[in-house]
Formats: structure tokens, sequence, C-alpha cells
């Protein structure tokens, strides 16, 4: 949180204006006695909005005060502020709180009333995760002898997840991206994941290519000792998982499938191919680098929303998880994949899960992998990060829905 947040929220600073309530140090909004759901980011400018009310604020103002001066596109901006508009009953076309001047910004235009609380604050409520539940790290040897780290922690009903692209299995439970995810997680399920090769605790060295990673989660799934489980794959892994599923249907018992496509970027068009080469030139230049900014453009894609606390976690999470040429070779793996025409026979119970301003795989490539996987059940979240974040409205309803889905 930047310094205008800590100093508000330190002072305890309120603000209503129509019939909303906003609680800097709480980080509420209310309308009228109903808490509404907000984004991190989304009230992060909120609140700079209305505290900078007196002006109009432009699109360096915004980066500076709310992103912390990291590289935000355009979209991303606009997609923002429409949040803002939306959380607060306002919009483009009404603008009767947050009116935008062509060319040169946004102003908060609603009458505000700021009450400054200066009484002792309220005790701060425990943090959602506690210490992370006892894991055990393991490793077990893939077909080609390239040796894969695996954790297990929780209990209950199995639960495997594949890899995704970078992982580090002991440090995503420091994570302010991860680790709310796994707590939920392993607090209902025997949570078994994995450190693809190439990255994390697993060989760097090792061969890398697609049928490897799915004879890996084979490895694991093996080593482990579980005959029957739920597979969750995320971004990336879903690719795997739908391949393992397809030929261990038996094992399967539900598939989930969050943020993935069944075909990758190089795939997609020129225009997708043309934009990998361009991140793999970054990759090999800039991915080791002390200076971030090369991994900010991955940041930015995987989580355009973040806090500037998330966004450190994830640039640091690159560079101590992957080597640059390990990050094109993953990266190459999966973009040259197409399993698209195997999907009409996958027949286990699916649930796909996709959010439809997704910065990094577009929401139709979600769409299209639901329609061609019979009886798949299709979930459409809202919002823009790839990376389900704490606090979003997006994360709360994909726990529910696997949790119902596991139920079935």
């Amino acid at each position: 949180m930047h310094g205008l947040f800590r100093n508000l929220a330190a002072e305890g600073a309120r603000f209503a204006f129509d019939a909303y309530a906003l609680d800097v140090a709480r980080r509420e909004l209310r309308h009228g006695a109903e808490l509404l759901p907000v984004e991190p980011q989304v009230f992060d400018l909120l609140v700079f909005l209305i505290q900078h009310r007196d002006r109009v604020v432009g699109k360096d103002d915004l980066i500076e005060g709310v992103w912390g001066g990291r590289i935000v596109s355009e979209s991303t901006l606009t997609s923002r502020i429409n949040a803002v508009r939306r959380a607060i009953g306002d919009s483009g076309q009404n603008q009767h709180l947050i009116r935008t001047f062509p060319r040169k910004g946004v102003r908060f235009v609603g009458d505000v009333t700021e009450v400054t609380v200066s009484a002792t604050p309220p005790a701060p409520r425990p943090p959602v995760a506690g210490p992370p539940p006892p894991q055990e790290v393991r490793f077990c040897t893939a077909a080609d002898g390239a040796r894969i780290a695996y954790a297990v922690a929780g209990s209950g009903q199995p639960l495997v997840k594949a890899a995704n692209w970078l992982s580090h299995i002991e440090y995503e439970w420091q994570s302010p991206v991860w680790s709310h995810l796994l707590h939920a997680l392993t607090a209902d399920y025997r949570l078994i994941r994995y450190d693809e090769r190439g990255n994390g605790l697993s060989d760097w060295d090792a061969g890398i290519s697609f049928e490897a990673f799915v004879r890996d989660l084979e490895s694991v799934v093996d080593a482990a000792g579980v005959d029957k489980f739920a597979l969750l794959g995320v971004s990336g892994g879903c690719s795997v998982s739908i391949l393992y599923a397809l030929r261990h249907p038996e094992r399967v018992t539900h598939l989930i499938l969050y943020g993935g496509a069944a075909r990758g970027r190089r795939k997609r068009g020129e225009q997708q191919a043309a934009l990998s080469d361009a991140l793999h030139t970054l990759m090999l230049q800039g991915w080791g680098q002390e200076n971030p900014a090369f991994r900010q453009l991955f940041t930015s894609m995987f989580i355009p929303g973040g806090t500037a606390e998330q966004a450190q976690w994830f640039n640091d999470l690159q560079r101590n998880t992957t080597s640059p040429e390990n990050a094109v070779r993953l990266t190459r793996a999966r973009e040259e994949v197409d399993i698209e025409h195997l999907l009409p026979e996958l027949h286990v119970p699916t649930l796909v899960l996709h959010r439809r301003g997704d910065a990094l795989v577009p929401f139709e490539e979600g769409r299209r992998m639901a329609a061609a996987i019979e009886g798949a059940r299709f979930v459409a979240l809202e919002g823009g990060n790839h990376l389900l974040l704490e606090g979003e409205p997006a994360t709360g309803r994909m726990l529910e829905e696997i949790a119902n889905f596991l139920r079935s």
C-alpha cells in the first residue's frame, strides 16, 4: 500500500457520498448497511480519486499513485475506472460521481463528507490465513530420470493440482498471490502439487516438452499413492490436465480447469506468434537483471490489478524460480500445444472457469474449450487478473464453485 493509503488508514479516514460510506482503515465500502465486494485495486483507485477530488487526475497521476509507477496499459486503466463506477452505481454515460475530461483525465465530482476519527482505532482483524499447515516435500523420478519435487498438505478428498508456468512449492506459502488459495484448498482437501521441471525445487537441467509435462504429472500421482482424485489445472496446467484425463479417465473423478486454453499462443494466429517472439527476447535479455522492469511486463499480464506488494512478489518469483533460458523453454513448450481436436473425446465431469477480462489468456479461449467438452459446466468470472487474488469476489466464487462441483 502506498504512502497515501497508509496515512489515511492511520488517521481512520472515512468518506460519505450519496448513500455510500468508504472506510479506509477497514477497507470497506458500504451502500447503506450493505457491505459491497470490491477488488483491492478498485478500492485503492476509488480512495485515490476521492482524496484528489479537488482536481482532474491524469494517467500519470493514477499510475504513480495507485500502481506505484508500474507499466499499465490504457485498457487496464479504463477497465479499473469502469469497475470503480460500477461499484458506486455510476456509469460512463451517467458520470454522476466520476466525470471524464477528454484528453485530461478523470475527477470525482460527487459531494463528499470526510470524517477523520482520532479515537483509538478498532482492533486489527486477524489475518485470513494463519501459519501454513504441515507440508511434506518429497521427490519422485520421472520417466527420463528428472527429479520432480512435489508437496502434500491438508486432509480430506485428494485434489491434485497440475503444475503451471513458474512455481515454487515452498516459496508460494509466503506469497500474497498464492497463499490464500493454498490455505483455502488445504482446509478442505488433501492437496498434492508439484514444481514443473525447469523451475522451483525440481531439476532445472531436464529436457522440456509438453509430453514431459504430462509424464511428470503421471509420476507425481503414482508416487503420491492416490488412486482416484480430482484434478485441478490452472493456466498452462489446463492442457496438461486434459491430456492426463484423456489417458487416465478411470482415475480422475472431477476435472477443474481455470484460466486455460486447449491451444497455445502460437496456434492462435500470426499476431500472437509475433508477440511470443518479442516476449522470448525480453526474457533472455532482462529476466535475471536487478532492475525488475523486464519482469514487470509479465507481472502486468498475470496480475494487472495487483497491489504493489503482490507485483513485487511476482517479480521476485520470476527471478528466483527459474533461469532466463528455462523461462523461454517452458514458454515455448506450451505455445506449440494444440489439443483442441481431442476435447470431444474427454468424458470426465468437467468444470471450466475463466475471467471475462483475463489479460493473459483471452476469455474466448476458455469458452471454446468448455464448448468442445461434452457436458462441461462453464462459469464466467468477473475481473481482469489472470491469477485470483485475495479479496476479489471472483476468488470466493471460484472456491464456492469448486466445492459444489466436488460434492456433486
